[in-house]
């Protein structure tokens, strides 16, 4: 997908996390601050990586600023920016489910 527009999620509170998303020069670029960054912060990555991947995100430039959030937590506000970024209003994982849209519909999916 590609994100058109500069868009944000979440909150600076204590154990929520806000990704900033916005289009990128060429490629993925991910930055991270963490309160947790020692001890989860390649989790943290992955787990964004994975949402940007499902959601067929491969040229953005992503911030996300962790104050301890549940990985679910990061994963919603992952998907809400890129929702946000792309003009969409309704969740990618509701999206009808066609062959088309089969890599859309599963974006954000929590692991299993």
């Amino acid at each position: 997908m590609e994100i058109l527009k500069n868009a944000s999620a979440g909150t600076l509170e204590s154990s929520d996390v806000y990704v900033e998303i916005e289009p990128g020069t060429g490629a993925l670029e991910i930055s991270l601050e963490s309160v947790v960054e020692n001890q989860f912060g390649e989790a943290i990555l992955k787990a964004v990586r994975e949402v940007l991947r499902e959601c067929q995100v491969q040229n953005a430039v992503v911030r996300v600023v962790d104050r301890g959030a549940l990985e679910c937590v990061l994963r919603a506000r992952v998907e809400t920016a890129v929702l946000r970024a792309i003009g969409e209003t309704a969740s990618l994982r509701t999206a009808a489910r066609t062959e088309d849209a089969q890599a859309v519909v599963d974006c954000g999916k929590e692991a299993g």
